[in-house]
């Protein structure tokens, strides 16, 4: 079954709000557009156990009156609702208090077109059915590997979205996004102990999402491979890292650089900018541009450019990820780090 997602959100629409905003007595302000679907369900011993689909629209406004701001959002797209947003948004903006840092990206900054076509979007949709029937055969792929006693489940999900942002200062920007993924836990036994195991995979297209068989006899190998483990005498050697435990290790050393972090001093990394925190050889490269890659993205949430940087070279912190308003503070300028939550 191929669909695509409703009809977007205009630019017309955004523009108007902005304008409307100003109008009103905003000084600057951005408005949001964000469109979703998605579909998932959940497997337990070859039974549908739960499911679960959305459909949203969201609308979102932020306004700007001096160094005041204020954020607003709605699901509800009509004239009255834009209007009531508007004055609801610079009413706020008016009372709320000063920051210094307040504003939209700086316009030097902001990303200009042609934007890069990172194929992001792949428009098949997965029925409930198709969804249903990978989360089995994943499942009992996992349950047909030796020593494995048990299911957790499997599970399967598609999504497409859809994201554009307005500002009033220029910028008018829009992409599409869709994911598949699809995983299963278990647990294997023996002699009396238990360890559970498990492999889920995600891709922006259907096509590179490796098949059921195979992630269910990954996850069942990985659960039989923690059964029995042996301690070993304390010593000081070198440590082989799995794969899949490189986000664990990899976020506290990003959350540690992120600018509000950074801004407000809270970081046990804000004193060493262009000092050695890892051991020499260890690089880590952000890179937006990555081709169907799961975090890339061809500007930020407030329309800023980003670009491929390391931001650990050799061991090395090169940089700290900076929105507008942690710049700003900071005194730097954005590395094009901005997000919504």
């Amino acid at each position: 079954m191929t669909e695509t997602l409703a009809a977007p959100v205009s630019t017309d629409l955004l523009n108007d709000i902005v304008k409307a905003a100003l109008k009103a007595g905003a000084d600057a302000a951005e408005a949001v557009s964000a469109d979703r679907r998605s579909l998932s369900l959940g497997v337990r011993n070859g039974r549908l156990e739960d499911i679960e689909r959305e459909e949203s629209r969201d609308l979102g406004l932020r306004v700007f009156v001096g160094q005041r701001q204020a954020s607003v959002s709605a699901s509800d797209l009509s004239p009255a609702t834009q209007a009531r947003l508007v004055e609801r948004a610079v009413a706020m903006a008016r009372l709320a208090p000063e920051d210094p840092n307040a504003g939209l990206a700086p316009q030097e900054r902001l990303a200009r077109g042609p934007l890069p076509d990172l194929d992001l979007f792949d428009a098949r949709e997965r029925s409930a059915e198709a969804l249903e029937a990978a989360a089995a055969e994943a499942e009992a792929a996992a349950l047909a590997v030796t020593g494995v006693a048990r299911s957790e489940g499997g599970h399967a999900s598609w999504s497409s979205s859809r994201w554009r942002l307005v500002t009033s200062h220029g910028f008018d920007g829009a992409y599409e996004g869709s994911a598949f993924s699809l995983g299963v836990g278990v647990i294997a036994e023996k002699d009396g102990a238990m360890e559970r195991g498990g492999e889920s995979r995600s891709t922006r297209h259907l096509s590179d999402l490796p098949g059921a068989d195979q992630i269910g006899r990954t996850a069942g190998a990985r659960a039989v491979a923690r059964v029995g483990p042996r301690k070993i005498a304390s010593t000081t050697a070198p440590v082989i890292f799995d794969n899949r435990m490189a986000g664990q290790i990899v976020s506290p050393a990003l959350g540690a650089i992120s600018g509000p972090s950074i801004a407000r001093g809270t970081s046990f990394l804000k004193d060493r900018l262009g000092q050695r925190v890892f051991a020499p050889g260890v690089t880590l490269i952000d890179d937006p541009f990555r081709p169907r890659g799961m975090g890339s993205t061809p500007f930020d949430d407030e329309g800023a450019a980003v670009q491929k940087r390391a931001l650990f070279d050799d061991g090395v912190l090169t940089t700290w990820l900076l929105n507008s308003a942690a710049a700003r503070q900071l005194g730097l300028e954005t590395t094009g780090h901005a997000s919504r939550g």
